[in-house]
């Protein structure tokens, strides 16, 4: 059985004396690996991890973080039938359409990482003469990506690719009930030349990790897709340090 490790700063940390959470396999309803139950301040050290990460992976160019996505994507199509499998067992699909999931995740990161040529600004006309205004987009800093049960793989893309081609680190938190796919991902992030901390991931229940990731006062957006009774709570959370939110619920 396989048991998997918290990825935090470009490093899986040992699990030692952690609260382990089993995934079950719905089709056989076997225990098929255990992940670990992120506390505080794991939680914390993921943030913290991107939030430092951050500040220089900002100065980029942006074709040089999409060089990056680029790298990762070829990586993840050289193990699209790990990742079909891997999804097949741990969500109950059939190989078929798991294989259709494991295919969007490398292509959902190629499109984000083609609009790198896109980030522009503006240049807007003054009411005073010989003026103009000038503006320009900037990162928001650290993003958190909350993620369902349901499409576990090509979530990773679309929560993670637009987050970093923009100059945004992030902090990864699957289903509780499909993590494996997210971890055999870090394990191709590890794998790869991305800077350490970019991404990070972990796991753990939404009334905890999910919470504290919200909470957290440098998370400077959640993007969540799931429950309208969840989403409320990280409206929330955010609420008290003004932090974006972008919802997709059910």
């Amino acid at each position: 059985m396989r048991e998997y490790q918290l990825f935090i700063n470009g490093k899986f940390l040992s699990n030692d004396d952690r609260e382990m959470i089993s995934v079950i396999n719905p089709a056989t309803e076997e225990v098929i690996s255990k992940v670990p139950q992120a506390t505080e301040a794991d939680v914390e050290a993921a943030v913290n991890a991107a939030y430092e990460a951050q500040k220089s992976w900002a100065k980029l160019p942006a074709i040089e973080r999409a060089g990056y996505l680029r790298e990762l994507a070829q990586l993840v199509s050289e193990n699209l039938e790990l990742f079909a499998q891997t999804t097949a067992e741990e969500n109950g699909k059939l190989i078929g359409q798991a294989r259709d999931e494991a295919s969007w995740l490398p292509e959902y990161i190629n499109f984000y990482a083609g609009l790198a040529r896109h980030i522009k600004g503006e240049i807007i006309t003054s009411d005073r003469p010989n003026e103009n205004i000038y503006l320009y987009k900037r990162p928001i800093g650290v993003v958190a990506g909350i993620m369902p049960w349901n499409f576990p793989l090509f979530l990773i893309g679309r929560k993670m690719a637009p987050a970093l081609v923009a100059g945004n680190t992030v902090v990864l938190k699957p289903s509780s009930d499909t993590p494996n796919g997210a971890y055999e991902f870090a394990k191709l992030v590890e794998k790869s030349s991305l800077p350490a901390g970019v991404i990070n991931i972990i796991t753990g229940s939404g009334s905890m990790v999910g919470n504290a990731l919200a909470s957290n006062e440098k998370v400077a957006m959640i993007s969540m897709t799931g429950s309208t009774d969840a989403g409320k709570k990280i409206m929330k959370a955010a609420a008290d340090h003004i932090a974006k939110v972008s919802l997709e619920l059910g």
